[in-house]
C-alpha cells in the first residue's frame, strides 16, 4: 500500500540512484537533473528521454519492489545506451537474473493481463478462416486436445514478424500479410502451426535466458507435412 500523499508512480531516491550511476558508468560531461518514476506499461519497459538539461526516466512498476542494486543495474543499462557507454557485465547480469526471476515473469504476467491490448479483428479473413484451420490441425497434430486461445489476424501487415502468441492475453494473432490469395493455405497453416507449438510449449528459463524454441519444439515443428516448402515460400514473401 502506497504511504497517503505519495504519488501512484513515484520512485522514491531514484533521481539520487541515476546521479551515482552517472559517475560509475563513466558518463562524461554534467550530470542532468533526473526526474524517474515507476510506469505502469503493459511489458518489462524501461525508458529515458534527455531533454537539454533533463533526463526523464520511466521503468516499469514491475520493478517497485526490485532490490537497491536491481535499481542500480537497470540505471546503468539506461544511462550507458544514452551516453554511449559500456554498461559493466556485472550491471547486464544483476538485471537478467532479476529479470528472469519465477517472481517477476509472474508480476509481468499478471501486468500484461491486466493491460495488453486484447485482438479484436475476427479469425475469418478475406481469404483464410484461421477458426477453421485451428481446428484441423488441432485434430491433425494435437490429438485435438490443445486449448484454442482467442484467434485473430493483425489490424496491419506486419513485416518483421509472421505470427505470434502471447499466453498472457491467450491469443495468436497471424499477420493479415498472409491473408492474400497468392499465399497457399499451407503457408498460413504452418505458420499458425508454429504458434500453436508455442501454446503447448511454454516459454522457460534456460541456461542462456529465456527459451522459446527448444530441441523438442523444433523437432515437432519439422513434423509439419509441407515444412520445407512452406518455409521457402515465406522467404520470397514480398
Amino acid at each position: 500500500m502506497k504511504r497517503r500523499g505519495t504519488p501512484a508512480n513515484s520512485f522514491p531516491g531514484g533521481a539520487r540512484i541515476f546521479q551515482r550511476m552517472f559517475t560509475r558508468v563513466g558518463c562524461q560531461g554534467r550530470p542532468p537533473r533526473f526526474v524517474a518514476e515507476f510506469y505502469p506499461y503493459a511489458n518489462l519497459t524501461h525508458t529515458i528521454r534527455l531533454v537539454e538539461d533533463t533526463a526523464r526516466v520511466r521503468l516499469s512498476d514491475v520493478f517497485r519492489d526490485a532490490p537497491l542494486v536491481v535499481l542500480e543495474a537497470t540505471a546503468a543499462i539506461l544511462l550507458a545506451r544514452v551516453y554511449r557507454r559500456r554498461a559493466g557485465r556485472e550491471f547486464l547480469q544483476t538485471y537478467r537474473e532479476f529479470a528472469l526471476q519465477q517472481g517477476t515473469r509472474r508480476r509481468l504476467l499478471h501486468m500484461r493481463r491486466k493491460r495488453g491490448r486484447r485482438v479484436s479483428v475476427h479469425p475469418r479473413g478475406s481469404h483464410h478462416d484461421l477458426e477453421s484451420l485451428f481446428a484441423q490441425l488441432n485434430r491433425r497434430h494435437f490429438a485435438g486436445r490443445l486449448h484454442r486461445p482467442r484467434l485473430g489476424w493483425s489490424a496491419r501487415p506486419w513485416h518483421t514478424q509472421l505470427g505470434c502468441f502471447d499466453p498472457a492475453l491467450d491469443h495468436i494473432v497471424i499477420s493479415s500479410r498472409l491473408d492474400r490469395e497468392r499465399v497457399p493455405r499451407y503457408v498460413v497453416e504452418y505458420v499458425l502451426f508454429h504458434e500453436m507449438l508455442h501454446v503447448k510449449h511454454p516459454i522457460r528459463r534456460a541456461s542462456c535466458g529465456l527459451e522459446a524454441h527448444s530441441v523438442e519444439f523444433r523437432r515437432q515443428e519439422k513434423r509439419f507435412p509441407l515444412y520445407e516448402r512452406a518455409r521457402r515460400f515465406l522467404t520470397r514473401l514480398g
